[in-house]
């Protein structure tokens, strides 16, 4: 059995998680802090999480094809993304995107205004203010979130086979894997892919939710922590 799809699709996923991580929390901070649009915005950004994943893989194909600007420059400059498995990533992270920033958004949203204004009373910078009072209060949610843009860029089909190909070795990952094996009549290689992206899934849903479960008791010790130094 050759377990190229799991190494392709755990390169692409460890990839895609990395960038989405970034980015989408970096917008989930600045539509928290936006005052106008804020509706406008969010709606942009969470567009991919009701597309069908074929339709944003045609959108890339043609963004980043030779019919465009920025296909041709990119091209010329040596950066063909289509049919490779750096085309991938970008599927998984347009995809796996919304997770991220939806994900990261709600739980900075949960954190209690209070330290914020205390944190700029005391002369602190807005990015400061995320780095020190945002993300250790929001980080069980912002992890949640994280861990399940992994799990859907670890299991994108649409988006990366419309834009990336199925080229075995280079970019067909295991999702793909299961649809070659089923167009090919091999049922049985499409059932042992489909048990290992269940045991993957399962992995990461105990692994979220176990993150959930360490967050969710270090709220409540703070809380009654809390209590305590107040009636005391």
């Amino acid at each position: 059995m050759d377990f190229s799809p799991l190494w392709i699709s755990l390169k692409i996923a460890v990839c895609s998680t990395v960038i989405t991580f970034a980015v989408g929390l970096l917008a989930a901070w600045g539509v928290t802090c936006l005052r106008r649009g804020r509706h406008i915005v969010d709606g942009i950004l969470s567009v991919p999480l009701v597309l069908p994943p074929t339709v944003v893989g045609f959108l890339l194909l043609v963004l980043f094809g030779k019919s465009t600007a920025l296909g041709r420059f990119l091209i010329s400059r040596g950066l063909n993304l289509i049919f490779t498995w750096q085309g991938a990533v970008i599927a998984a992270f347009v995809i796996s995107f919304p997770v991220m920033y939806r994900g990261a958004r709600g739980a900075i949203e949960q954190v209690d205004d209070n330290l914020i204004h205390a944190a700029r009373t005391l002369g602190m910078g807005e990015f400061t203010i995320l780095r020190k009072v945002i993300l250790p209060s929001a980080w069980p949610g912002i992890a949640a979130a994280a861990v399940l843009s992994f799990a859907r860029a670890l299991g994108e089909f649409g988006a990366t086979i419309m834009i990336a190909g199925n080229l075995p070795g280079k970019t067909q990952t295991m999702s793909v894997a299961v649809y070659t094996a089923m167009q090919g009549g091999n049922r049985q290689l499409a059932f042992r892919w489909v048990l290992i992206i269940v045991a993957f899934s399962l992995a990461i849903l105990i692994l979220m939710n176990y993150q959930a479960g360490r967050g969710f008791a270090k709220h409540s010790g703070n809380s009654k922590g809390g209590r305590h130094a107040t009636r005391s």
